[in-house]
């Protein structure tokens, strides 16, 4: 006997409106329907268990099919099923109170606004591809009748009494012309190995065929037949639901190159396993970075329950652990009615803080036991300990004991350590450690020379976070200061008890100022004629630290608003006094000599810099030529 009735909700044209605003994304209908079957046989195998079900449990695989002629998508499980009452509960009602609710809540608002997490509401998905949707459902309760029930898209549906066999529950999806896209084997496959890969039941869609050995030939040699075999599209135990004691680092390494076949092989892992106060599993890869580290975002894996979600975890994982690869799942994360969003509430945050504190034990860990191995790997660590220290303040409490500086001699230090590497030589007057660093060792290589050869030490700090990073730590460790080589001259960089004495007279002095103004014939350079050593370059061009600085994090995204293509670079020019090419430009009787040793003496400053370009570089080698054979 039939029975018809009509869905009681208040909101007119509820499928058009599901249809178009429930779901950003239609490919979700199967995600949600392949879930809800899991969910049905999960259940199913459950009450088997605690001996609440007496019948044969049997095989429990889910089954997706297709049958384009009829153009219908069939998704069957073997779960506990519903009967005709059960249907008109949670289809009828729940769902669709449910629906109804998210409507009138959210109906106004932005897609980022729609927020519901109904039993049941996933069901309708299928009206997003559909234009007619059967439920056929036998029961797993001992003299249960099957039922079907049919619903062409209005809020008007009908429940009969159906023939089926096995227990369990069948969606018949009539899919709609505007979604055949659906009904091709290799786009259902596309989508199913995008959110079924690891459902904790088998998922079935069609046959492949496999090659698998029959007999030998004649001469001895293995023969092969092709035979179809089901088309099981998951691993329903994948590694991170077990324990890290039955695991092995080949099983990390494998389930890795299965995630990101492409990738070279991570540098460690972390294995997440908590139940209280929240439930995550999972496990985190550092990868190997390369230098344009954003592009690698994206790489972590949001499941729940086995499900695939997102790879958008914004909310859930620290930004600068965003660059990690691997999978979390959790059932505590709630979600929104697509579950592509995430609500950020209570849990979020703390599941947040618990990664941060398992990635900086984990390295603690790292550079506690094997400083070497650690050292070895800090180029690829390196961007997310310092990520991690400018971003999140618990992680910069655990992580400024095991960040390290390389210095150009290949040694690493941590903070403190450094600080009293340079106590004895690089102690200012105001008590101020100065770290000493460049960001490119071949174009500051005549700076870092000078400095070496004074006995000071330079740090490579040439990372693309590596200004902010600086500015960092300055406000975070006490009477520490950074200077970049090329800043200024070494003296006055790092300020030291040694004196050092010019043979110019004042009046000297201001002569070659002059001659040097009028071979420049730059306002916005500054020069000034000092006291160095005999074999430092005759003329050092310098841009002052926060210039450099500014100019730095403008190149890797930060900074001010100003463009330094758009200014000038107002530069230092230090003469050095004590230089053999000085006294000669002093010497020299005609004034066009003066400024012509002088502009070869500045060209040649700003040659060492990569700052000689355009007509002033030919100049310069017409000039040289001109000098070299006179």
């Amino acid at each position: 006997m039939a029975e018809k009735g009509t869905i009681s909700i208040h909101t007119e044209n509820i499928f058009p409106i599901i249809k178009k605003f429930l779901y950003s994304d239609h490919e979700i209908f199967l995600r949600e329907l392949v879930s809800n079957a899991v969910d049905a046989s999960q259940k199913i195998k459950r009450l088997a268990s605690l001996g609440e079900y007496q019948g044969e449990l049997g095989d429990i695989t889910v089954e997706v099919s297709v049958n384009k002629k009829k153009k219908t998508i069939t998704i069957s499980d073997r779960g506990i099923g519903m009967t005709a009452d059960e249907i008109k509960k949670y289809i009828n009602q729940i769902a669709f109170s449910g629906a109804t609710e998210f409507l009138e809540k959210y109906k106004d608002k932005g897609e980022d606004q729609q927020i519901i997490g109904h039993f049941g509401l996933g069901f309708y998905s299928a009206f997003m591809v559909a234009k007619k949707v059967e439920i056929v459902t036998l029961s797993h309760q001992e003299g249960s009748e099957a039922a079907r029930w049919i619903c062409d898209g209005n809020t008007e549906f009908e429940i009969t009494t159906a023939k089926k066999k096995d227990r369990g529950t069948d969606i018949i999806l009539h899919v709609a012309e505007d979604s055949e896209e659906f009904l091709e084997d290799f786009r259902l496959q596309q989508i199913l190995d995008k959110y079924g890969k690891f459902l904790p039941v088998p998922i079935k869609f069609g046959t492949k065929e496999e090659s698998v050995e029959d007999g030998k030939d004649k001469d001895g040699n293995p023969k092969h037949k092709t035979v179809k075999k089901d088309n099981i599209i998951n691993d329903t135990d994948p590694i991170w639901t077990k324990s890290p004691s039955e695991l092995k680092d080949e099983d990390y390494l494998k389930f890795y190159k299965e995630l990101y076949p492409f990738s070279e092989d991570p540098l460690f892992w972390i294995h997440l396993n908590v139940d209280y106060p929240f439930n995550l599993t999972g496990i985190l890869y550092f990868p190997k970075l390369k230098k344009d580290f954003e592009l690698q975002k994206n790489k972590i894996q949001l499941y729940s329950r086995q499900v695939f979600i997102t790879d958008e975890v914004k909310d859930v994982v620290p930004e600068f652990l965003q660059l990690l690869h691997g999978v979390i799942d959790s059932p505590d994360i709630p979600l929104n009615v697509s579950r592509s969003f995430l609500q950020a509430d209570g849990n979020v945050k703390k599941i947040n803080g618990y990664i941060t504190k398992k990635v900086a034990d984990k390295l603690s860990e790292l550079y506690k036991k094997d400083r070497e191995g650690y050292e070895q790997k800090w180029t690829d660590i390196g961007v997310f300990v310092k990520y991690g220290m400018i971003s999140e303040e618990k992680f910069h409490e655990k992580a400024k004991d095991f960040t390290l500086l390389k210095s150009l001699s290949g040694k690493f230090h941590t903070i403190e350590e450094y600080k009293k590497h340079i106590e004895a030589n690089q102690l200012n007057k105001d008590k101020q450690h100065v770290f000493l660093y460049t960001n490119d060792e071949a174009q500051q290589h005549s700076y870092i020379d000078n400095a070496q050869k004074r006995g000071f030490d330079v740090l490579l700090l040439n990372d693309v976070l590596d200004s902010h990073f600086i500015n960092h730590v300055e406000q975070k460790f006490d009477k520490v200061s950074f200077k970049r080589v090329d800043a200024d001259v070494v003296d006055k960089l790092v300020e030291t008890d040694e004196k050092k004495e010019s043979v110019l007279n004042d009046k000297e002095k201001e002569s070659i100022k002059e001659v040097f103004e009028k071979a420049i014939n730059d306002k916005n350079n500054t020069v000034n004629v000092e006291a160095m050593a005999t074999d430092d370059m005759p003329v050092m061009v310098t841009l002052p630290e926060f210039l450099r600085r500014m100019k730095d994090m403008q190149a890797s995204g930060g900074g001010g608003p100003m463009m330094f293509g758009e200014m000038p670079l107002n530069l230092s020019v230090a003469v050095n006094a004590n230089h053999s090419i000085t006294k000669k430009i002093i010497e020299a009787e005609k004034e066009e000599d003066k400024v012509a040793l002088a502009k070869q003496a500045y060209d040649l400053a700003l040659l060492s810099q990569g700052m000689l370009t355009g007509a002033d570089l030919t100049n310069f080698i017409k000039r040289s030529v001109d000098l070299a054979v006179s």
